[in-house]
């Protein structure tokens, strides 16, 4: 093994949690009030749910077939660079290492902070600090070892899931609400399509375990079996939470309440049940952060070792002592320092989901590029009901890509514009290398 190569020490179990711990953070918790406002009724809430599942499903078996192939540490980034051309990837990795992981990082970190603050309240400057505090632990453990942030990973995936369990099973058993009807509700809301949108929002983080391909003992098996298995098991525990909260509340109540999940735990659990899924909303938070953390590193760190990034040299360093990304950890890390401070990566993060998803689509329709390289690429998995399931996720990201733009223009093109900017720099930096390459 050289001196620069990241080390494989992540298992099967490792990275199916990494899947699941990503995806499942505060979304489930907090979107299923917006999610049944924008649809109008319960069972259109729900299928909204199911759709939006699908589209994430359909998208991941396809990505898993390009990640198959190509099972190099970047992810999407590196996908979209071999198939389409150096610049395309280079956006993608450009809105990741700039904007979206720390931004994700740092809303994470001040989410679990203000959860917190329902055993210890603190002023807005603590907060801040807090939430800094507990990044930089997370920041120290992925440097100390990969491994460390994996065992973190699964120990917080299995916590997360435990008041989860409570609220499918007591929700299930107990309620009384039984508000499954398919009235319409007066809404403020732009219809189903937004409402998918917010469940999107709440399956984000499926593709993040691709990143990691490099410390995978085995990426060209466990990449497609950690993605199949992590998103349908995370279809289905969403479907059941919001079956359950149906069974408990109606859903004006739903809507109208800051913390559904506070209300229903009240209900089913009595005055302790706040405390219990407070204290679970706070390990699913704390278990994303260290998901974004360990895999967002892995973005500036394979794009540093291309030189598609100012100090790349220092960015593509593996730590000699631990074998860690410690220095894109760190950028990160520092990068969501700002946001924290700053409190303006809300707006960031909102837009991004848009740009994400226009990327995301990109990254399925590659599998058409892969099929006619296929003789460049060999895989052992290919997606089922080819071309169909591919086919799906397309149908669906345009589908996201449009009800976003028809609904929230401006922010759109404004998203378009960020990403935009990473022209100009992808340019210069290949002006320059070019020139320094002469130099040799």
């Amino acid at each position: 093994m050289s001196i620069n190569e990241l080390k494989r020490t992540v298992t099967s179990i490792e990275a199916i949690a990494i899947v699941v711990g990503a995806i499942i953070g505060s979304g489930i918790f907090l979107k299923p009030g917006v999610v049944f406002n924008n649809a109008g009724s319960p069972n259109l809430g729900l299928l909204a749910w199911i759709v939006g599942g699908f589209i994430t499903l359909a998208s991941a078996l396809t990505i898993a077939e390009v990640a198959a192939a190509i099972p190099r540490t970047g992810g999407l980034y590196i996908y979209l660079e071999e198939l389409y051309g150096d610049v395309w990837g280079f956006l993608l990795g450009w809105v990741q290492t700039v904007i979206t992981y720390p931004a994700t990082i740092a809303a994470h970190a001040i989410a679990f902070v203000t959860f917190s603050t329902f055993f210890l309240p603190m002023n807005g400057v603590q907060q801040k600090l807090m939430a800094i505090s507990f990044m930089l632990f997370l920041l120290f453990m992925n440097i100390l070892a990969t491994k460390f942030g994996s065992v973190i990973q699964v120990l917080s995936t299995v916590g997360k899931l435990i008041p989860i369990v409570a609220i499918i099973t007591y929700g299930l058993i107990k309620g009384t609400a039984h508000d499954f009807s398919m009235m319409q509700l007066t809404t403020t809301g732009a219809g189903f399509g937004v409402a998918m949108l917010g469940t999107l929002w709440a399956y984000n983080g499926w593709i993040h375990v691709t990143n990691m391909a490099g410390e995978l003992k085995d990426p060209v098996r466990q990449i497609p079996r950690s993605l199949i298995i992590g998103v349908v098991a995370v279809i289905g525990i969403y479907v059941l939470v919001n079956i359950a909260m149906l069974n408990v509340l109606p859903i004006g109540n739903i809507i109208s309440s800051k913390n559904p999940s506070v209300d229903i735990a009240t209900i089913l659990f009595g005055s302790s049940g706040a405390i219990f899924i407070v204290a679970g909303i706070m390990v699913s938070v704390f278990g994303t952060m260290n998901g974004d953390i360990m895999t967002g590193a892995r973005v500036p760190f394979a794009m540093a070792e291309r030189r598609q990034l100012p100090f790349h040299k220092v960015l593509a360093k593996v730590h000699p002592t631990f074998r860690t990304p410690t220095n894109a950890l760190i950028l990160e890390c520092a990068i969501a320092v700002i946001y924290i401070i700053t409190g303006s990566f809300h707006m960031l993060t909102d837009l991004l989901v848009f740009v994400l998803w226009i990327f995301y689509t990109l990254g399925v329709v590659s599998i058409f590029v892969l099929r006619r390289k296929k003789g460049q690429y060999q895989t052992k998995y290919h997606v089922p009901l080819y071309p169909w399931i591919p086919l799906i996720g397309i149908i669906g990201g345009i589908y996201v890509l449009g009800c976003t733009v028809v609904n929230q223009t401006i922010n759109s093109f404004i998203g378009i514009g960020i990403t935009l900017l990473g022209f100009p720099l992808f340019y210069y930096l290949k002006r320059r290398n070019k020139e320094q390459q002469q130099l040799l």
